[in-house]
């Protein structure tokens, strides 16, 4: 089996934290014991580009049960746990690619060596295995059968992508899902961005002023929680419907122009470039510290930064850059700007990670079911699976709800009854 991973001897630890992470997942436990007893991806070459962390690693464990020849590479150079890395290799003979901290090169090194497994099935965060096999491997274009995207980013490039008529193949956006964006990206984004941030810095969030770049699933979790920390948190935004949802649920909005010298801490979380950008930098706070939480590094204009600073920046914690400007500021950059929650903390939590993981393998079940059927566009999941999942879900944390009796479905579905 081919691979590439930090350190093996770190498997055993990687092993526990698994095993942890399976303790807050039931929904994916009920799955992988019906793929274990169906088999419904028995031989199919499935190839995902996915952050490698203790949840994903039970995702490819249900996979595997279900019968898929599984390789895994990293959607992030800094989001991969080594010791998940290693367990997967030694104790689940998972083929995994990805170390914590690899280069560009080696990151895309770690890409192609994944779609060397002539993947049936893609299964993405951010859409860059996908654009690599449309850009770099079209010969194995025909071996697909369907894919999968996780994040808000990856599904705006592949919207592009089928906009353009440059997808070739189906895939089911997992991310627009009910039982992932309501979650995930609010409950587990802003818990654990907040916890990066926090575990870099080790900074009180209570008193200081936060400004969350963004009011989408994401940024509303961040916001969220920050206000939670005791935070006085000022929004911004592009859209007006997101903008006026901020006001009235409390938030202090306005242009980053006026945010920028009044903010503490900075988080992004747009899916968009330059967010923060040089005239940003040129009026902020000596000692604010910027984060980005969004799936690229390029929310955040670091080359801007690197230019302006007088000399190149300094390590002065794990995952803290201090950078210089010719008066003296220091502006401090978190994880080189990449995933904060994922390069300087463990990423979401696995209780919410669960739902999402429930969808991609069902829908990677549904895709090998429907292939013939779906063209090559975005889907989202379809209702059946987002609602099955949340009742699973529920029934996993031992909550019931009401059931409607006939004479309210008939009164439901009827256009005679009136007032």
């Amino acid at each position: 089996m081919d691979y590439d991973v930090r350190d093996l001897d770190l498997a055993p630890a990687g092993r526990r934290r698994i095993e942890w992470a399976a303790r807050e997942m039931p929904v994916l436990s009920l799955i992988r014991e019906r793929f274990a007893e169906e088999r419904p991806l028995s031989g199919v070459r499935m190839s995902a580009c996915l952050h490698i962390t203790t949840e994903t690693a039970n995702l490819a464990r249900t996979l595997q049960a279900g019968g898929a020849q599984v390789v895994l590479t990293a959607s992030n150079p800094l989001s991969t746990q080594d010791d998940v890395a290693a367990a997967l290799v030694s104790y689940y003979e998972i083929p995994v690619f990805a170390i914590k901290g690899e280069d560009n090169e080696t990151y895309y090194q770690h890409i192609h060596a994944a779609l060397d497994n002539e993947p049936q099935i893609t299964m993405d965060d951010g859409a860059d295995l996908v654009s690599t096999l449309h850009t770099d491997r079209t010969e194995l274009i025909d071996n697909v059968i369907g894919g999968t995207e996780e994040t808000t980013t990856g599904v705006i490039r592949l919207r592009a992508m089928a906009n353009d008529g440059a997808l070739t193949y189906p895939i089911v956006a997992v991310n627009d899902a009910m039982t992932k964006h309501l979650f995930d990206n609010r409950y587990g984004t802003g818990q654990s961005t907040l916890d990066g941030v926090v575990r870099a810095t080790n900074v009180l969030v209570a008193g200081k002023t936060v400004v969350v770049a963004g009011y989408g699933w994401c940024s509303r979790g961040i916001a969220m929680r920050a206000e939670g920390l005791g935070g006085n948190v000022i929004v911004t935004e592009v859209d007006p419907l997101r903008a006026l949802e901020a006001v009235m649920d409390g938030y202090r909005v306005m242009p980053m122009t006026e945010a920028a010298p009044q903010g503490d801490i900075f988080i992004t979380s747009t899916g968009d470039i330059n967010v923060i950008d040089e005239h940003h930098f040129e009026v902020m706070k000596d000692g604010a510290i910027v984060a980005n939480s969004g799936h690229f590094n390029v929310e955040i204009n670091i080359p801007k930064l690197e230019e302006m600073a007088e000399e190149p920046p300094r390590r002065v914690r794990p995952f803290v850059d201090e950078y210089v400007l010719p008066d003296g500021r220091r502006i401090y950059l978190l994880a080189e700007g990449r995933l904060v929650n994922l390069s300087a903390a463990e990423g979401h939590p696995s209780a919410v990670m669960d739902m999402s993981f429930a969808n991609q393998s069902l829908c990677a079940e549904y895709m090998l079911n429907h292939a013939e059927e779906l063209e090559r566009t975005v889907y989202n999941v379809p209702q059946e699976i987002d609602e099955h999942i949340a009742q699973l879900k529920l029934e996993a944390m031992g909550i019931e709800i009401d059931v409607l009796t006939p004479e309210q479905e008939a009164y439901l579905a009827s256009w005679q009854a009136g007032t």
